[in-house]
């Protein structure tokens, strides 16, 4: 080719060089964090006191009033398999900012080295070949890569941001075992009572069934009634074998989440769990839930850890300076190793600067743009969840303390007519199967409030979970 058309065609080169260089243009993040003060729930909340003293304590647990919950929990603990995950995932998270710390350092090696050779004529350049020779090499080397665009800076503050997120997990993990434990043990709790009352629902079921066979057998009454006390006392029967096996259902779960085999629970006595007072409030939900959540603050975390990310798949893009330096001793001759004759060194600078990829560079980057997109998604969709459930949890508290008031009344009125009931059949104003047949409202009522009661700890654990547990970011 002329060398006047090469003249020409080198601009035209250059511009496809430049224009094909790797570059950043037209990536970029959608999402947006959100801000506190967009979430409404004064008309949700307002007719609930708050309190800037009315935070769960750290041991929020403790409030139920059950020895044996706090042993339960202090042994979840220790032993539950659940937090050994997230603490070994938080390890991992601590050794990648080690890593990411590293790469912004020197990088020294040392090598040392004999090699004994047979040179063949070819490769001889006095063409004898045949020849041997012993080659000695001791070396030191070293190699910096200039953080111009401060690159690795924000890797390592990104693999730093994972980490925090990583050890507030440990917290939150720790807060979501022992708030199940917790409901765990309450829902063993109602299943027993539920036995309990299942029965009293049999025997009383029994002695209908008996009495309505002697009313048979006297021909005071007819088959289908006493036909009806037999399917009576079957579906007692059947109900009790579903409330016994709840019992064992429920007692394993709670034993899975102690950490421990399926037996576990069978050592623990009857549960003594009193509803804590109802929680009081901050006066900003959404602006306390920041520090006060640990979920929330993990978030919060991996967000700013993604923005680093980015900034620092950024600098991909950018020209880089690398220095390399290395010095040491190469010989054939065993006396002259150390001899001036062997020693040797070098150092400069080497530039890298990105040209074509095929668009991997455009691609980190599009995903880290995802990433961060990802992360903000999910900070914002904990945010509003977090002001749900605490809203939620309010309000099922407060009806649930009208529903248990109301229960209340209506199980102290059964009591009553059943006790009035008791007292006529020894004065021999009623039959036995008048005071038999009032017990099933009674065991109905009292099988309705005992449900309610272990709703109303279930959800006051739920309003403890939604606040944070006593956490502070």
């Amino acid at each position: 080719m002329p060398r006047r058309t090469v003249n020409k065609l080198s601009p035209l080169l250059l511009g496809v060089l430049l224009t094909s260089c790797a570059n950043p243009h037209g990536l970029t993040t959608h999402n947006h964090v959100m801000d506190t003060d967009q979430l409404a729930s004064r008309q949700t909340l307002s007719s609930v006191k708050f309190s800037q003293a009315g935070w769960p304590k750290e041991s929020w647990w403790m409030t139920f009033g059950d020895p044996q919950l706090t042993s339960l929990i202090t042994e979840a603990l220790l032993s539950s398999p659940d937090l050994q995950v997230v603490n070994a995932q938080a390890e991992k998270a601590n050794a990648e900012v080690i890593a990411a710390e590293s790469a912004r350092l020197p990088d020294f090696d040392a090598n040392a080295g004999i090699t004994r050779s047979r040179v063949a004529r070819v490769d001889d350049p006095l063409l004898v070949g045949k020849s041997y020779s012993t080659l000695r090499t001791a070396s030191i080397s070293m190699s910096y890569p200039l953080d111009l665009w401060g690159g690795k800076k924000a890797a390592w503050e990104s693999a730093l941001g994972q980490a925090r997120a990583s050890e507030v997990d440990k917290q939150a993990a720790r807060l979501t075992l022992a708030a199940n434990v917790t409901r765990a043990y309450n829902n063993l709790a109602l299943a027993y009572t539920q036995q309990e009352l299942a029965v009293q629902n049999a025997k009383r079921t029994h002695g209908i069934a008996e009495i309505q066979r002697q009313y048979l057998t006297s021909g005071l009454t007819s088959s289908y009634q006493y036909k009806q006390a037999l399917a009576a006392e079957k579906s007692a029967g059947e109900v009790l074998s579903e409330t016994q096996q709840a019992v064992t259902s429920a007692g394993i779960r709670l034993s899975v989440l102690l950490g421990k085999g399926p037996d576990r629970w069978r050592s623990l006595k009857p549960a003594t769990l009193h509803v804590p007072i109802q929680a009081m409030l901050p006066s900003a939900i959404p602006a306390q839930l920041l520090g006060r959540r640990p979920d929330i603050v993990a978030a919060r975390w991996r967000v700013e850890a993604s923005a680093k990310n980015i900034a620092a798949v950024k600098t991909e893009f950018y020209p880089n300076i690398n220095l390399v330096a290395e010095a040491g001793s190469r010989s054939l001759l065993g006396d002259a190793f150390f001899g001036a004759p062997s020693r040797f060194f070098n150092v400069g600078p080497s530039l890298s600067l990105p040209i074509f990829d095929g668009g991997k560079r455009r691609a980190d980057l599009a995903s880290s743009d995802a990433g961060w997109d990802l992360a903000v998604a999910q900070y914002n969709q904990r945010l509003i969840s977090a002001l749900g459930d605490i809203s939620d949890g309010i309000t099922q508290l407060q009806s649930l303390e009208q529903q248990i008031s109301q229960q209340k009344n209506a199980n102290e009125l059964i009591h009553s007519a059943w006790d009035d009931m008791n007292q006529q059949f020894s004065a021999g104003l009623r039959p036995y199967l008048d005071v038999l047949s009032i017990q099933n409202q009674r065991i109905e009522s009292d099988e309705k409030l005992a449900e309610l009661q272990a709703e109303q700890v279930n959800q006051a654990v739920v309003l403890i979970d939604a606040l944070g547990g006593g956490f502070r970011g």
